[in-house]
């Protein structure tokens, strides 16, 4: 099987007793007596137990502050929680019956907390274990009753700099283990925890339905399935030092022993980036200190640039590290935490005996999507591009999505909005998208502004993203099924666009706004910040909030309340006349970004033409111009997710494949996932840079939502260069299939399936014709002029 994943930690899967979700547990909150409640520590947790026979089920919930893992009889069968905030703080439940046994069983958990140097994204109250049985039978289990724990001393930190990484890090810290001091084997039946003292108790356990929550954990079941976990091995040996492996030992075929009184150093590579827990077996070797460091790529000497990312030659090393002390036995380190590489770099220092590297393995992890779309052109490119947008994807995605799993691992919107759409796309799962919008969500605070991020211990604002969050609750209402999910995100709209009215002038144009009002990576502008005007006006901001009052005032027509929508659709009649008035350059024939027109984007054109302010022939007129003007600011790999539409928009969907030149330049870098960024790119994994997994399915397959929920679908290809396009794109009802192939003639012929129940409609150059559920033969001849490509010269000449 491709996935390795376990149950998913879903309540209505194991008919949870319901009492749990409106009533205080009766376990309680507990940690290892005498323990610091705030700072680094990692401990371990046991409860022994007798069953007289096995039961057919035995459901039990649990969670901990920071994180944990659950072992039952010596198995690892969960780990957690998903990441949340004190007011939604997460728990699993899992039937753990499958691992119980007649007579003794043993509950082991080891909890870390860390402290001061925990992730950006980690929110915490302090440390804390809960475990509760499901029903009086489970009860058995639950904390504190019978709980034992201790300190386990042999971990200390590793704090991530940004001189190591070369560039702001918001990700826990690395880890050193003294294997001498390392309680080994505390997590089997069969070790002796004598010497371990019973846990102090804190308050009951209680959900965030009930009076309140005495302890700031309010308690809500995880609403996504377990991660993925699947075994990989590292590819190869690029650079050995002061030691060589034999050939096999990647491979787990031959150990590798290093000498005593001796350095080694390796260079691995895994041949693309990965996350994932890295494996060390490692036998003998007392005194020796084992370092493992992890990188996206190489850096080239005293540049900050990476060059080809294959190449190795005149580039250095930078990277966050774990460090394994030896005690002279045979033992299995994992870190607690999973890692981000391409590159690892192993270095091994003996002292008076050699120690043997038995086996470097690891353990892929990430979220659990199975790619349900499929794409066909008869062109490697594109599928190369296809492939190296999942992998970014899927590194991004853990239990919330994420900017890069290297750097950061914080769910941003900007990021997140065109992330939701590549996970509906290739793979139709939801979930991960519900709880990306309710995260967000939850970050509103009296102001009506969401965070930047969330979750994030760190207050954040950058005031359009609470825009682009209103895009996302429009886009997840057009594409799933799920009108009650999105009526409860109203108000939360209703209050992002009653903080924005605060800023709003009589002619509904902004004044200055507060805070980072970052719209895209644009090189001139300070950090990513577009020109203001002398009133502190800029229209890219001005443009996204007509964007948000068009949607807000669509959904509340349909899902909330009428006079609202009338509301929105009054600010947003005036903001677009303010926009033209303010904005036009009558003289260039574009949009300018401030009221004094001395500074012009893609971005502002781009927006109007999203926003309905130029249609038809004049919104083609003006995205020719944007394409064609190299002296405008240029939209980044981010933002031409925003360009690539506003062209499908004003008629130059057949222009898209001529727009991969970053995607391409890229990929002979020897990128294996899209970077941040086109010019001093830090981070080379950023999934706002799969939208082509969007788009080569949406925009050149033509395959898209024309209805709510999906409930009609509308295909409009633009081939392009292409004779022929074929593909599946999943939907709520099961998947739309589609073959297309065009004739000499430009006559489009193919086949569509459509689920179940839902209709359609296909549109070729001008000709339409209606879809039925079922199979579909299509044979339309075009009646609209066809639009010349591109060519790719044209497309350089914007680039940063």
């Amino acid at each position: 099987m491709r996935f390795l994943v376990l149950l998913l930690c879903l309540p209505a899967a194991f008919a949870m007793n319901r009492d749990l979700l409106y009533h205080s547990w009766p376990a309680k909150w507990c940690w290892p007596a005498g323990a610091d409640p705030y700072n680094y520590g990692v401990y371990h947790f046991r409860k022994t137990f007798e069953l007289g026979e096995v039961p057919k089920k035995f459901l039990i919930h649990v969670t901990a502050d920071n994180r944990y893992q659950l072992y039952v009889n010596g198995v690892r069968v969960v780990w957690g929680p998903a990441r949340g905030d004190l007011f939604h703080w997460r728990y699993e439940s899992i039937d753990i019956a499958p691992h119980l046994k007649t007579g003794k069983n043993v509950l082991a958990a080891v909890v870390w907390n860390d402290g001061q140097y925990r992730a950006v994204a980690q929110i915490s109250n302090r440390t804390g274990f809960l475990l509760q049985g499901d029903t009086e039978t489970e009860q058995i289990v639950n904390t504190p009753e019978g709980w034992v724990a201790v300190e386990n001393e042999a971990y200390s930190p590793l704090p991530i700099t940004y001189q190591m990484v070369r560039g702001y890090v918001a990700i826990p810290p690395g880890e050193q283990v003294d294997a001498a001091k390392y309680p080994w084997g505390w997590e089997q039946p069969d070790y002796d925890d004598s010497a371990w003292k019973p846990v102090e108790a804190g308050r009951n356990g209680a959900p965030r339905d009930t009076v309140d929550a005495p302890n700031r954990w309010f308690l809500v079941p995880r609403p996504i399935p377990f991660m993925e976990e699947t075994p990989i091995r590292l590819a190869r040996v690029r650079r050995a030092e002061g030691a060589t492996p034999p050939e096999g030992w990647l491979q787990g075929k031959a150990p590798f022993t290093v000498p005593a009184r001796t350095k080694a150093l390796l260079l691995l590579d895994q041949n693309h980036l990965t996350t994932g827990y890295p494996e060390l077996e490692v036998s003998g070797g007392a005194g020796a200190r084992i370092q493992l460091r992890y990188a996206e790529a190489l850096w080239i000497k005293g540049q900050y640039a990476k060059g080809h990312r294959d190449e190795i030659e005149g580039k250095e090393f930078y990277g966050y590290a774990d460090v394994f002390l030896p005690d002279g036995g045979r033992r299995l380190w994992r870190p607690l935490y999973w890692r981000t590489w391409r590159y690892i770099e192993l270095t091994v220092e003996t002292r008076d005996e050699p120690v043997t590297i038995d086996d470097l393995r690891a353990t892929y992890t990430g979220y659990p999507f199975r790619r349900r779309a499929e794409f066909d052109a008869g062109d490697e490119e594109l599928d190369r591009i296809l492939e190296i947008g999942w992998r970014t994807a899927r590194l991004c995605a853990h239990e919330t999505y994420m900017d890069c799993p290297y750097y950061e691992q914080l769910q941003y919107v900007g990021d997140t909005r065109i992330q939701a759409l590549v996970s509906l796309y290739m793979t139709g799962d939801a979930r991960l998208v519900r709880n990306a919008i309710e995260q967000i969500q939850s970050s509103q605070t009296s102001e009506g502004a969401t965070f930047s991020r969330a979750p994030s211990a760190l207050q954040q604002y950058i005031p359009p993203f609470s825009l682009w969050w209103i895009g996302m609750v429009h886009d997840y209402r057009r594409y799933v099924n799920d009108p009650e999910f999105v009526r409860e995100m109203l108000p939360g709209v209703r209050s992002v666009l009653a903080f924005y009215h605060r800023y709003q002038r009589e002619d509904a144009a902004l004044k200055m706004m507060p805070w980072w009002n970052y719209v895209d990576w644009v090189e001139k502008w300070p950090r990513g910040t577009p020109p203001r005007g002398a009133d502190g006006g800029t229209a890219a901001i001005d443009l996204q909030l007509l964007l948000a009052l068009q949607y807000a005032a669509e959904m509340e027509q349909a899902l909330g309340l009428p006079e609202m929508a009338s509301v929105y659709q009054r600010r947003a009649d005036l903001l677009k006349k303010t926009i033209h008035s303010k904005y036009w350059d009558r003289d260039r024939g574009l949009y300018a970004d401030d009221a004094e027109h001395r500074h012009f984007s893609q971005h502002a054109n781009i927006l109007a033409v999203l926003a309905g302010l130029v249609e038809g022939e004049r919104a083609r007129q003006l995205m020719e111009k944007v394409i064609e003007d190299g002296s405008l600011a240029p939209a980044s790999i981010y933002f031409r997710y925003y360009l690539h539409r506003a062209m499908v928009r004003a008629g130059l969907g057949d222009r898209y494949l001529e727009m991969l030149g970053p995607w391409r330049r890229m990929m002979a870098d020897g990128l294996t996932t899209w970077a941040e960024r086109d010019f001093r790119t830090r981070s080379d994994c950023h999934a706002w840079g799969s939208s082509p997994n969007i788009e080569l399915l949406r925009t050149v397959l033509g395959v898209d939502s024309a209805a709510p929920g999906f409930a009609r679908v509308r295909i409009e290809p633009h081939l392009g260069r292409l004779q022929r396009a074929s593909g599946i794109v999943p939907h709520p009802r099961g998947e739309v299939r589609v073959q297309l192939k065009r004739a000499e003639d430009g006559a489009l012929t193919g086949r569509i399936d459509l689920p179940a129940g839902i209709t359609g409609e296909i549109l070729w150059r001008g000709a339409r014709s209606a879809l039925r559920p079922g199979l579909n033969r299509v044979k339309l001849a075009p009646q609209a002029r066809l639009v010349p490509p591109v060519i790719e010269k044209r497309v350089l000449r914007v680039k940063p």
